[in-house]
């Protein structure tokens, strides 16, 4: 049986994919308790820069195994309400695994993107998505509300009316609607995804670590920060930041004309 989620790790870069091709990268437990487990691997390992996230074959992830969801039928409701919340809950471990860890994490996008996969999508920093991707909400047409931390981010990338018509129509939207919304950064033609995603990788992987980490955080943590909180935690930063040996390579380079040669801190 194969692994459900890869790990592959190339220098400071770790990526993990979603590897259920056969089915349309749809997520099952097993997938679940794989990517709990990976999730937790690369947010612990300070080691990497970049973290990508990604589906095998012709598709992204086209949400939750109705064929799984379909055999859990067979139990009362009563039973049904506890597994599935217990399966929920398992995937909000990674899903707050990914937005807490302080690698950078890109999405790289293609063909289906739906249900939970619209989720994982959106927990992504940065996204690079195929012109033939195509996305939805998908869990009105099977009578389930978001999961994923789907009714979280959506609405703060795109704003709340917004929000409330992609997860109550659940209507579907191509590539170039997707980017007019700001839930991906590019759009490219397929050929092409993976080299975009190779030069976007490189130029995080490369970057100043802490201030990479830091103004990650930054925007993350402003949504539940005051003005004055936020100010804060922006003069701590960049003070943790000045104190670093890339802020002394930044600034010689700077004067002395040439690129910048980050390293380690």
């Amino acid at each position: 049986m194969s692994d459900p989620i890869l790990l592959q790790r190339e220098g400071t870069v770790a990526t993990l994919t979603f590897n259920r091709p056969e089915a349309l990268n749809t997520l099952d437990f097993a997938m679940v308790e794989a990517l709990v487990a990976r999730t937790a691997e690369v947010a612990a390992d300070d080691t990497l820069r970049v973290v990508v996230l990604r589906g095998a074959g012709k598709h992204f992830m086209a949400g939750g195994d109705i064929r799984t969801f379909a055999g859990e039928l067979q139990h009362p409701p009563a039973e049904r309400q506890a597994g599935f919340q217990r399966m929920v809950e398992r995937v909000h471990a990674a899903v707050e695994t990914l937005h807490r860890m302080a690698h950078p994490v890109v999405g790289c996008v293609h063909g289906a993107v739906a249900g939970i996969g619209f989720s994982f999508m959106n927990a992504c920093d940065l996204v690079v998505a195929a012109d033939n991707a195509y996305f939805t909400s998908a869990y009105r047409h099977i009578a389930l509300t978001p999961d994923g931390g789907g009714s979280w981010t959506l609405p703060r990338i795109v704003g709340m009316r917004k929000a409330m018509e992609i997860l109550l129509l659940s209507e579907r939207f191509d590539a170039a609607e997707a980017l007019r919304l700001g839930l991906v950064n590019k759009v490219v033609a397929l050929d092409v995804l993976d080299t975009e995603v190779d030069a976007l990788v490189r130029a995080l992987a490369a970057a100043p670590v802490m201030a990479v980490r830091n103004a990650r955080r930054l925007i993350r943590d402003s949504f539940a920060h005051s003005l004055s909180e936020q100010l804060q935690a922006e003069a701590i930063s960049f003070g943790q930041c000045s104190a670093t040996a890339d802020f002394a390579e930044g600034i010689a380079a700077f004067v002395e004309k040439r690129p910048a040669r980050f390293g380690k801190n």
